[in-house]
């Protein structure tokens, strides 16, 4: 088994109190981190790391987790680049031109999917991400869905079953929901690890409560885990929803009452927070700073899709979120990468210990501050660690 030291780290994000400076980040200065078979064997001061049989010198530069994006949609095909013009020019987002990107990808073939899929994790991997959970929900048929899923699984075992994102044009609603938790979810539920619905209150497009809680409770019958797409237009059930059922994230959370704050911080569930879409959209953020002070898991993600967050940059994400939601430098960091880790309910990633991956993003600046600091600029990047 070769081995590869990962050598002269001028600073080190290990998101381990129990190293380094004691901090939750767990800085190192002057590391190195030694990689055997994919995992972390060894991680200290340069000076004390054992031989290798390879060497990757980062100059000085800093090595932090790489980012975990929880929350994206990246099987889709079209363009909404006049639906993001119209926003700016004060059209509200209500969630109807998702029909426009159903119909592009209904059209596309699964060579195409795949190469679009391909090209968007790359981006991803030249940002600094090295996971990333891709969801369903642009096909909205049995086809369809069981294309978008097998195509999703090609690039990461986090794959989510969305085939309640919203009600296709033309459809009975109650037909639609039918075929989401029958035929489906059958078909669908081999494919993915964990569905997902979009929960809104009165909503055309979206599913209310008790559509949404139906649908996640066969989703759970059919062996997936729970995720919920919450309180993204206006305050309504669905972050409460996802508490009472055990959901491992509620994502959005734009608009919480008092109440939504007191159920995440007394469940296990995991506030997931999109500063893009707000970006994107014009709506109010989130108020990070709430959550945090009630002691609520909060995780960073990009919702990466084509009509409210065309991005694909976690460290844009946490510059807004360091800047927007007023999360410090070092929460905003953690909430990227260990916060969306916990949301994923993954102990291998998000963090550097002896016996995780090896998931190592290094950043073209001496220090993780940069992040912020820096925004647009492209300093961080997923580290190839040679085989």
């Amino acid at each position: 088994m070769s081995s590869v030291v990962v050598d002269n780290i001028g600073e080190l994000v290990t998101n381990d109190s129990a190293v380094g400076d004691g901090s939750t980040l767990g800085l190192l200065s002057d590391a190195a981190v030694v990689v055997e078979a994919g995992r972390i064997s060894w991680l200290g001061s340069a000076g004390a790391a054992p031989a290798a049989d390879r060497r990757v010198d980062v100059a000085g530069r800093a090595v932090v987790p790489g980012f975990v994006d929880s929350h994206s949609h990246l099987v889709f095909a079209g363009d909404r680049g006049a639906e993001f013009a119209a926003r700016m020019a004060g059209i509200a987002y209500d969630g109807g031109g998702i029909s426009t990107t159903v119909a592009a990808t209904r059209a596309a073939g699964v060579a195409e999917l795949r190469t679009l899929v391909a090209g968007r994790v790359a981006e991803m991997r030249a940002q600094g991400t090295t996971t990333v959970e891709i969801k369903s929900g642009y096909g909205l048929s049995v086809a369809d869905e069981v294309n978008s899923l097998s195509v999703a699984g090609e690039f990461s075992a986090e794959t989510t079953f969305l085939g309640a994102h919203v009600v296709p044009a033309g459809v009975d609603r109650r037909h639609y929901i039918d075929l989401v938790v029958g035929e489906m979810l059958t078909a669908c539920a081999p494919l993915a690890r964990w569905i997902d619905v979009f929960c809104e209150p009165a909503s055309a497009h979206a599913f209310d409560g008790d559509e949404s809680r139906e649908i996640l409770l066969a989703g759970r019958a059919a062996g997936l885990q729970l995720r919920v797409h919450g309180n993204q237009l206006a305050a309504g059930p669905g972050v409460q929803l996802a508490v009472e059922l055990g959901a491992a994230s509620v994502d959005h959370c734009t608009f919480l009452s008092p109440a939504d704050i007191d159920a995440l911080a007394g469940g296990q569930t995991v506030a997931t927070l999109l500063p893009g879409v707000e970006f994107a959209t014009r709506s109010p953020y989130p108020d990070a700073r709430a959550l945090l002070d009630a002691g609520v898991a909060v995780a960073l993600a990009t919702d990466c899709n084509p009509g409210t967050c065309y991005t694909s940059s976690m460290p844009l994400i946490i510059a807004l979120a360091v800047r927007e939601m007023g999360l410090t430098p070092a929460e905003a960091l953690w909430a990227a990468t260990a916060g969306s880790a916990h949301s994923l309910r993954r102990a291998d990633i998000g963090a550097l210990r002896v016996g995780m991956s090896a998931d190592l993003t290094v950043l073209e600046a001496p220090s993780y501050l940069h992040l912020a600091y820096r925004p647009g600029v492209p300093i961080a990047r997923a580290l190839e660690i040679p085989g």
